[in-house]
């Protein structure tokens, strides 16, 4: 699909609009969903983005579009670095429900079905935007706008339900400058200041497990339009409406920078009992300047309790729609930056899967569950350089016991909970190459998943 771009707007306070779209929260980058039990964080210790923020309690996420899936570099970055995922474009109105009633799913659950398989969480962008919508939408008059707005809702969480863990409900519902007033658009216009509230209740009702989250640009900072924000989300949290999170774009350039009250304004909404997620981060530049921004950004989730991750707009330079800016981690023949460096540091991360690093990294997946035991898959990527040998360890927990291995070479520490697994005749891997171990476990009466150690590459 066809990555449409809104024009670059001038600086703050004029909006940074971007066609992108924009947790999944509480997991730090963990998923357990329809048979699929998911590690990262130790699974990958702290030499990637995902298994730094999953140490810290965050996940680390990327932007992704559909139509990248069958490029190779794209692949084993995402998969290497990233523990959640956002559809960039595929699960917007045009693209799900181009004809009233009628819903197309195909790109959007390629993108969960590849998080899926890798054990990423999955944020959900976005069932109610000005933009992006097809024409039969703003033709249609306030009770058809209001049916069909609660059925579009409706219809996409609960075929996602149980796989996206966090929505953006509602998306750039505020005027920018300094009235603090609602956007024109056709939900406002025909049904009123009540829209967003009624938006955030059908969404409870049709998944009462996933966090609804309200996600903008433009209110990174204190300022008219974060107010008015804030305001609408104070009140939604006294009258009991719901609502779980508050999104933060921050789209950043030389003169629209991280502002000085970030991590200030960030804690204001946390206080209000909600999460808070920077939900499309990018920063145009290069070099020390942009690396000092990103670590800046990370500092200021980190120190915010409540902010439970970052997604970064894209995983390279090339497809960003600020591409001319180059305002991501990695550029375009997928070499780490030194804003990845910057943001890996600030995670207390230390080396790292790109620019060259023969390193490694695992993940793990439930590929088969009985009554009383399951089989478990390890998935072991090369970093950014090829590699001629891999070890790991796979830690079970009493009175789990390993039965069966397989694809590898194991060996067991004294009390037999600790599976130390060694490469065989898969050891030589191509940079951001993978290969797989597997084994059984009886459960013995726990369930549990098992954890991974830090992969050591040779």
């Amino acid at each position: 699909m066809t990555n449409t771009r809104r024009p670059v707007p001038p600086p703050r306070p004029a909006p940074r609009f971007r066609t992108r779209r924009a947790l999944v929260l509480g997991t730090a980058g963990l998923l357990a969903t329809a048979g699929l039990t998911a590690l990262s964080g130790p699974a990958e210790a702290a030499g990637t983005l995902g298994s730094a923020a999953a140490a810290k309690g965050r996940y680390f996420g990327a932007a992704v579009s559909a139509q990248y899936l069958g490029e190779s570099g794209y692949v084993s970055t995402l998969n290497r670095e990233f523990s959640s995922v956002t559809p960039e474009n595929e699960m917007k109105w045009d693209a799900v429900e181009a004809n009233r009633g009628t819903f197309t799913f195909g790109s959007a659950d390629r993108i969960v079905s590849h998080a899926q398989s890798r054990g990423m969480s999955v944020r959900g962008h976005t069932l109610v935007w000005h933009s992006q919508l097809p024409g039969w939408v703003a033709g249609l008059g306030a009770a058809d706008l209001r049916s069909a707005m609660n059925h579009h809702i409706t219809t996409v969480m609960q075929h996602y339900k149980g796989k996206v863990l966090a929505w953006d409900v509602v998306n750039e519902a505020f005027q920018d400058g300094g009235s603090g007033a609602r956007r024109s658009s056709p939900f406002q216009d025909k049904l009123g200041n009540g829209f967003i509230e009624e938006a955030f209740r059908t969404a409870r009702a049709a998944d009462p497990a996933a966090k609804l989250c309200y996600n903008d640009y433009n209110t990174d900072g204190v300022n008219a339009k974060s107010n008015a924000v804030y305001a609408m989300v104070k009140d939604f949290r006294a009258r009991g409406v719901p609502i779980d999170c508050v999104g933060f774009q921050s789209h950043f350039n030389s003169a629209s920078p991280v502002p000085s009250d970030y991590r200030a304004n960030l804690q204001r909404f946390a206080d209000l009992g909600v999460d808070v997620q920077i939900t499309e981060l990018d920063i145009e530049g290069s070099g020390s300047a942009q690396a000092t921004a990103y670590g800046n950004v990370v500092n200021a989730c980190l120190a915010v309790s409540r902010c439970a991750g970052i997604t970064v707009w894209g995983v390279t330079d090339k497809y960003s729609w600020r591409s001319s800016g180059t305002p991501l981690l990695f550029d375009g023949d997928y070499t780490q930056k030194p804003a990845y460096d910057a943001a890996l540091a600030a995670l207390g991360g230390s080396g790292g899967g790109g620019g060259g690093s023969a390193g490694c990294s695992v993940s793990y997946t439930t590929t088969a569950q009985w009554n009383g035991g399951f089989n478990g898959q390890v998935t072991v990527t090369a970093g950014s350089a090829p590699i001629t040998g891999w070890t790991t360890t796979v830690t079970v927990t009493p009175p789990q016991r390993v039965s069966a291995t397989w694809n590898g070479a194991p060996a067991w520490d004294g009390g037999g909970n600790v599976m130390t697994m060694r490469s065989s005749h898969n050891g030589n891997l191509a940079a951001g190459a993978s290969t797989t171990f597997g084994f059984t476990v009886m459960t013995n009466g726990n369930p549990s998943p098992p954890v991974l150690g830090t992969c050591t590459a040779s």
